[in-house]
């Protein structure tokens, strides 16, 4: 069931009043995902009434009043991103596009989201009780540093007013919060929760307070580090920071789930859809991300020191039952417009379900050590055993086609696992990889990860090797995309260098999956950076001019995506640029190459030898340089089987039926878009042999035979090879394309989109 968001609604489910309201910054998607919708549901079926209320307007109370006032308190959540974090670059540019908001556009979420709607709920409903919750709530549950007014800024609870603020993931702290107001019992012992105080309870530890953190980096640091060690619900103890003649009183976080818990939650009646009410207003694009994917456990103790995912999950990693997956995966199956792919099976790292330090469970975290970092602890006994079960069973359900794992895999972590670590990747590179593998390197740099805590770049290397090899064994050729960070504390300019010559020499790729550092609150990474020191007090250099952020990606991120050369007269001398495509071919065909632009440099009509076309057009050198390619074409999914079609299904149509032959596709990639354009439904690049149909054809209302012909359009480039300065749509095309038995009626449907 959807939670009720109408009036309307409310009074069908025979409820005459609201006992929580909840308020997000994201529009309503009813899923897992949500987490705002994990919580009204949570609650739901704890038997309180909940309402959801989704990116209200701040101009009047039309919005937020639309569900009147609750009985116990309002939720108030900035939405599954910080909202800085939603509406800003790494750069400090205003973001255009927002995939959780209806229509795509950035107009809806409010910069400082839980603080604007606390002020707006305070203005129209006063006298009832507002609680924060979600990622930003969590982030900001202390004094931190924010990077977007490069200042320490208070705990978001006094900044905005609210009554209490649930940190963590927050289940069990909103129902024991509910039912304490309802039933009028003290609410303040409640596990997981900050609130303002005049006293600072018996046997807590105080934090230096907001006004030194402020004016003092040492003691910002100090704060951070009794932070981090109080931050294990086995462990810690209550804190306490003055804020002015306050104190927040920050409890002692919730415990974990069960596994039983964890089940129930994910097991809920979601509609898996954008509540009606909302989805009109526009298409939601984070539905197309989520709709088809599972979740399997949730925490990690991956030790990033910029990952935010272990101050608001938790460090421990608590999974779900396998019988709880696979009825999931079952009743998913057997829904209305499943299209048989399961798009992932994961959680904030894929490969950590399952597997979890017995010691971690009954003692708390090491105090003194890192699960993972350069080698995993011994105590943690890494065994991929049950995901290979687990994928196989999900595979074996009736209407499941494809199952991808698309959530990140830490690949130190299957290194580890001698007995079974090599027959997951196998598995994974088999069946559950739809042309490439993400991974997350994040740099080369032995100083640069040490400070991240990343293993180092040989364990890439073997992971790398392995990958080849489960390639080779399994017959496919798939390949790997790694993401980095420039301006991470600790990197500077030579590092980015450094890493650069890494990955041309080591990785033979040129990375485009750069993104710039961005100091999200209370993170080990951004404490570095506002302090300039480690955890232990140490200098730590950190790059904080956005111009010299963007130079350290400009670095390592390569100029063009299309083949290119180029020349320019200085005087009496050439400078010729040639494509970085051809770095590595042989000396011949450059210096065919250089021959070539010279002459064209003098003489528009000379033509390329056809020793460069035949080089160009080999099997070597597609499948040396496509990889690079599909990185730097940003608009591809990387997959051809889409939320509701696949394309092969398409090619198979055309083949049979004699429009296509083997040939014209013989060593070809296929792949969704990311956007649905409507202009362009596809393109062609017949030297890498890459097409890409656009997501908007990827629509039940869109009839098979068109979206055959767009492919066949496309693969009909691909017959005719890649020879430049001819036109693509000569006289033989055309006749080629005719032979379509509906291309007229297709070409009418392609125009009214």
């Amino acid at each position: 069931m959807f939670i009720p968001t109408t009036p309307a609604e409310v009074r069908r489910l025979g409820w005459d009043s609201l006992d929580v309201i909840l308020v997000s910054g994201d529009t309503y998607t009813d899923n897992s995902y949500n987490g705002s919708a994990v919580i009204g549901h949570w609650l739901i079926d704890h038997g309180f009434r909940v309402g959801m209320i989704a990116q209200p307007r701040l101009d009047s109370d039309e919005d937020i009043l639309r569900l009147g006032h609750p009985e116990l308190f309002w939720s108030v959540s900035a939405g599954c991103v910080d909202s800085m974090v939603a509406n800003y670059t790494p750069t400090n540019r205003r973001r255009k596009d927002d995939d959780f908001t209806p229509g795509g556009v950035n107009d809806r979420r409010p910069d400082r989201a839980c603080i604007a709607y606390t002020n707006l709920i305070k203005k129209h409903s006063k006298g009832r009780l507002v609680v924060l919750g979600g990622i930003e709530a969590s982030l900001r549950r202390v004094a931190h540093y924010d990077a977007w007014s490069d200042s320490v800024r208070r705990s978001v609870l006094p900044d905005s007013k609210a009554d209490v603020l649930v940190y963590g993931m927050g289940e069990l702290a909103n129902l024991q919060l509910a039912t304490c107001i309802r039933d009028g019992r003290d609410w303040r012992e409640v596990r997981g929760i900050c609130y303002m105080s005049s006293e600072v309870p018996e046997g807590s530890i105080e934090l230096p307070s907001y006004e030194e953190c402020s004016t003092d980096r040492d003691a910002f640091r100090r704060m951070f580090v009794t932070f981090q060690e109080n931050s294990d619900p086995i462990t810690a103890c209550t804190m306490v920071q003055a804020h002015g003649n306050r104190y927040l009183v920050h409890n002692i976080p919730q415990r974990n789930l069960t596994s039983d818990e964890l089940d129930s939650v994910y097991e809920s009646e979601y509609e898996n859809a954008v509540h009606p009410y909302y989805a009109r207003q526009g298409e939601v694009r984070a539905m197309s991300t989520v709709r088809n994917s599972i979740t399997t456990h949730r925490g990690c103790y991956g030790g990033c020191s910029f990952c935010a995912i272990a101050v608001h999950q938790g460090r421990t990693v608590v999974s779900r039952s396998e019988e709880s997956i696979l009825r999931e995966v079952r009743k998913l199956a057997s829904s209305a417009g499943f299209n048989g792919t399961i798009q992932d099976v994961g959680g904030p790292t894929a490969n950590m379900y399952g597997i979890e330090c017995e010691r971690k469970l009954r003692e708390g975290c090491c105090p003194d050590r890192r699960c993972l970092g350069d080698e995993p602890c011994k105590g943690l006994k890494i065994d991929h055993s049950g995901q290979i079960r687990l994928l196989r069973k999900i595979r074996s359900v009736p209407g499941v086609k494809h199952v991808f794992v698309n959530s990140g895999i830490r690949y130190d972590m299957i290194l580890s696992d001698r007995e079974n670590g090599s027959r997951y990747c196998d598995e994974v590179v088999a069946h559950h990889v739809s042309g490439q593998m993400k991974i997350a390197p994040e740099h080369s740099s032995t100083k640069v990860l040490r400070i991240m805590g990343k293993p180092s770049s040989d364990k890439l290397l073997q992971f790398k090797s392995m990958f080849e090899d489960s390639n080779a064994r399994c017959g496919k050729r798939q390949f790997l995309t790694y993401y980095f960070i420039a301006a991470h504390p600790g990197c500077t300019d030579d590092d980015m260098r450094d890493l650069s010559r890494f990955c041309h020499v080591n990785l033979r790729t040129n990375p485009e999956q750069v993104q710039v550092f961005t100091p999200t609150p209370s993170t080990v990474s951004t404490m570095m950076y506002h302090t300039g020191m480690d955890v232990r007090g140490s200098p730590v250099f950190s790059e904080h001019s956005i111009q010299a952020k963007q130079r350290q990606k400009d670095i390592l991120v390569g100029s063009k995506k299309e083949f290119f050369y180029s020349w320019r007269r200085n005087g009496g001398s050439m400078e010729i640029v040639l494509s970085d495509y051809l770095r590595d071919s042989p000396d011949y065909i450059l210096g065919l190459m250089v021959d070539f632009v010279f002459r064209r440099s003098s003489n528009r009509r000379a033509e390329m030898d056809n020793r460069i076309l035949d080089h160009l057009d080999s099997d070597g050198f597609i499948l040396h340089n496509r990889p690079l390619y599909i990185q730097r074409s940003r608009n591809l999914i990387g997959s051809e089987v889409g939320v509701h079609f696949d394309l092969m299904e398409s090619v198979d149509r055309l083949l049979d039926n004699g429009l296509l032959h083997p040939e014209d596709i013989t060593n070809s990639y296929m792949s969704w878009t990311c956007h649905d354009n409507r202009r362009r439904v596809g393109f062609c690049s017949t030297m890498m042999r890459v097409v890409g149909i656009s997501s908007a054809l990827d629509s039940e209302s869109i009839p098979d035979f068109v979206r055959d012909y767009v492919v066949y359009h496309e693969c009909l480039h691909l017959r005719q090879r890649y020879r430049p300065d001819t036109r693509s749509h000569d006289h033989q095309f055309h006749q080629w394309e005719s032979l379509h038995p509906r291309r007229d009626e297709a070409e009418r449907i392609l125009r009214k989109l």
